[in-house]
């Protein structure tokens, strides 16, 4: 099943979007669509779907086909329990499974007559196997308990459930249905580390066609076997994950930029000569056609690398105590609920620390962030918060709280003492320029929104900054700037967030909140990010109430913030530029061995057709009938030589990279310094 679009074009108002996107889609490939805020990703997703018409150009696809399409956000979504909602996505099946269990009821009504009932449900029942009925019902289980749905939430009322977990439901419901032709509109946004773990590897092995939109780069490299970025009103593709994407779009952009720098060089000719010759008679016929040809010049559009980025930028905040926040042996949960959420909780988070809180949803990161704040009071055990911390918090509904009556400039000043910066100028930092800082709030997307409550929470300085799911809804960009922003910054970070390549990128440590208990974890552990990966080995757990052993607290210490008195001589802490310097030195290590292990996968798959090339070519070549055309045979013979040498190349570069990446994955990690 191929889904196909020609030559679509899509603008509001003044505001054109985009113009002449061609996209075609075939079964098997995995497409993922990366953009910046507001360039129309999700409104080419809704038009591919069928759900908006554009304002030119067609999508064909075989009449037979079908779409499922996921939204950014639920505009309504039918009744029932969890397991009926997601059931009923199979249609036909689902409404057999249906019928089933009304026979069932009313077989337990003796006024009914039995017999008949008995043999309708017998058809039922048998019908109901053949197809795979019961397959269907195995099937929808597996699904919600990798998506975090637990038995007995499989079976609440659809109506009870957060957004969030209605979000959940929806992909639940599309992926048991097993469309053609997937559409998927950031289907992270509401995921854990271990449900988005468990959706990477069912959709890399997805049989359909799929495109999805999302801003988060290990999910991207997972799953997408082609990126297309829309951009400047276009569309661009380029084969690979993440990785390739990045080293194969600066590439572009410098031979795009390359291109509109000789064109603009000639246009200057032109213009020369027009303007020199205008009012000559003798060369009116020149100057003529020349007009016409810069009339009728297609101009080279070239996308622009800031336009995109979202710049976050951070004063120098006062200067807080050593510990920023301590909790000992602390238990919260909440007056109405069934028991605590969180119990036992020992540790204290140091002044200039990234701490990065993950684990399932649910499982009480928002609910540790508060009690850490003071906006929730421990049950048990004790909470203290340093000495002049300010803090700053950003909520994951924070962006949907704006005004949107009013104009981005007007929400970002509002209460703010520039003193002698200009606050335009500022905000235009941010991606707010020129016209668009003067744009009403309801016009802004999703991650402009995001992006405006960021540039607000930021603008003054704080000590303590809290972020919960800061990336929902950030392009690429973005979470690009917001990274390199958060290793800059010189003050406390808590963050929450589900997106794996930020958490390496920036965190110092780690708390890991499951089961009701919170562990330490130096560094951004592989096995709290991947934690159903059985090739990472995983820390034994520990006891509720117990205090975290030295295997997860800092070198020089035996409680979390406490200096220990052991005879080990004490390691100076590093600075935070040596810290972000270590980052980034990781992040390019680890990048640059996906992008090898991506090359020896590639290579071998090119290999592979190579060799197959030359063996259909040998077989054609082996038939005594073909000797009675000569030509063929020169062809043939020619084409093979061609294909035995393309395979051997092949196969020599494979080998070369596959021993390269042997030789990097049996050197020892680096040690990491102590703090």
């Amino acid at each position: 099943m191929t889904l196909t679009a020609s030559g679509l074009s899509k603008g509001y108002g003044t505001r054109q979007l985009f113009e002449g996107v061609t996209l075609h889609l075939p079964a098997g490939r995995r497409v993922a669509l990366v953009g910046g805020n507001g360039t129309g990703k999700t409104t080419l997703l809704e038009i591919m779907a069928g759900m908006i018409e554009p304002d030119a150009g067609t999508v064909t696809k075989p009449r037979d086909a079908r779409i499922g399409y996921l939204p950014q956000d639920l505009r309504d979504i039918s009744g029932g329990t969890v397991r009926q909602h997601v059931i009923a996505g199979a249609g036909p099946l689902a409404e057999l499974a249906g019928t089933l269990k009304e026979l069932e009821s009313r077989l337990g009504h003796s006024a009914d007559p039995q017999h008949d009932l008995v043999a309708r449900y017998g058809e039922a029942q048998s019908l109901f196997e053949q197809l795979g009925g019961y397959a269907l019902e195995a099937e929808a289980a597996k699904v919600l308990a990798g998506l975090g749905f637990s038995a007995a939430d499989s079976d609440r009322p659809l109506k009870e459930l957060s957004g969030g977990w209605r979000m959940r439901a929806a992909l639940a419901r599309l992926l048991v249905s097993e469309p053609d032709i997937l559409l998927l509109d950031e289907p992270t946004n509401h995921l854990d580390v271990d449900s988005m773990a468990w959706l990477e590897r069912r959709l890399a092995a997805w049989s359909g066609s799929l495109l999805f939109v999302s801003h988060d780069r290990d999910f991207i490299d997972a799953v997408a076997d082609r990126i297309v970025e829309l951009a400047s009103g276009t569309v661009t593709a380029y084969e690979g994950g993440f990785a390739e994407f990045v080293v194969a779009r600066t590439e572009h952009l410098e031979r795009v930029e390359a291109a509109a720098a000789r064109q603009a060089r000639e246009v200057a000719r032109v213009e020369r000569f027009v303007e020199r010759f205008r009012y000559k008679a003798s060369k009116a016929r020149q100057v003529q056609s020349r007009v016409k040809t810069l009339q009728k010049l297609d101009r080279i559009q070239v996308p622009s690398r800031s336009d995109l980025a979202a710049r976050f930028d951070f004063d120098a905040p006062p200067r807080s105590g050593r510990v920023v926040a301590e909790l000992e042996e602390a238990t919260v949960g909440y007056p109405d609920g069934d028991g605590p959420v969180v119990s036992g909780a020992t540790l204290a988070v140091e002044r200039g620390q990234t701490v990065a809180l993950v684990g399932p949803n649910g499982a009480g990161k928002t609910t540790l962030l508060k009690l850490i704040l003071g906006e929730l009071p421990p049950s048990a055990g004790t909470v203290r918060i340093g000495a002049n911390v300010r803090v700053a918090a950003f909520g994951q509904h924070q962006a949907d709280e704006l005004d949107g009556t009013k104009r981005a400039i007007e929400v970002f000043s509002a209460g703010i003492d520039p003193g002698r910066r200009n606050l335009r100028t500022v905000l235009g930092a941010f991606g707010f320029t020129g016209d668009d800082a003067d744009r009403r709030v309801a016009e802004l997307s999703g991650g402009e929104r995001t992006r405006l409550a960021l540039a607000r929470l930021m603008v003054e300085p704080v000590n303590l900054l809290v972020l919960d799911e800061p990336t929902n809804h950030l392009d690429l960009p973005s979470c690009d700037i917001l990274e390199d922003a958060l290793g800059a910054y010189p003050g406390t970070v808590l963050l929450v967030t589900h997106d794996r390549h930020l958490i390496r990128a920036v965190a110092d440590m780690l708390i890991e909140v499951r089961h009701g208990r919170a562990v330490w974890h130096l560094g951004a552990d592989e096995s709290v990010l991947y934690p159903d990966d059985p090739s990472v080995p995983r820390p034994s757990p520990l006891a509720p109430g117990t205090r975290p052993s030295a295997a997860v607290l800092p070198v020089g210490t035996d409680e979390p913030g406490r200096q220990n008195q052991s005879s080990e001589p004490h390691q100076p802490r590093t600075s935070p530029a040596d810290r972000a310097e270590r980052r980034r030195a990781g992040a390019r290590a680890r990048a640059a061995t996906s992008a090898l292990r991506r090359r020896v996968a590639d290579l071998e798959r090119s290999w592979a057709a190579a060799d197959t090339e030359v063996s259909d070519l040998h077989v054609r070549l082996s038939d005594p009938a073909l000797y009675d055309r000569p030509e063929e045979v020169h062809a043939l013979a020619s084409a093979h030589t061609e294909a035995s040498d393309r395979a051997a190349a092949l196969l020599a570069q494979w080998e070369a990279s596959l021993a390269e990446l042997e030789a990097l994955d049996q050197q020892p990690a680096p040690e990491r310094p102590a703090e």
